[in-house]
């Protein structure tokens, strides 16, 4: 399986509403539910209204589009991670998941990934 490596610094972060958000911006990943709206975007596109805010996270995304039938990959990943003591974020959309771990964590999580036989690009 393959894992890109994606190309900036993320943010995750809670937004006190919707209608302030750009959505043409080139990563914008938005969760809501009756409690919060998170979102997660690259550190130089978050929002100056943000209630909670961390920055310094760097992802990976799981290359292709995964079938809903396969089962597991996610859950073999943060397995590897926290083996290794490095925490993640997950993000999951309906083509794929994304990984996002601190970005102090990055380069060894790339590293212990490839050990477990995953292509890092």
């Amino acid at each position: 399986m393959e894992l890109e490596k994606l190309p900036y610094n993320l943010t995750v972060c809670k937004v006190p509403e919707i209608s302030s958000l750009d959505l043409e911006k080139e990563f914008y990943f938005i969760g809501k539910t009756d409690e919060e709206i998170s979102l997660v975007c690259r550190t130089e596109d978050t929002p100056s209204d943000t209630t909670e805010r961390e920055d310094g996270w760097k992802g990976f995304r799981i290359r292709g589009i995964l079938d809903f039938s396969l089962i597991g990959i996610l859950s073999k990943l943060s397995g590897i991670l926290a083996e290794n003591k490095i925490g993640i974020f997950a993000v999951s959309t309906y083509n794929t998941d994304y990984i996002l771990v601190k970005a102090g964590d990055y380069h060894r999580a790339s590293e212990v990934l490839e050990q477990a036989g995953y292509r890092i690009v």
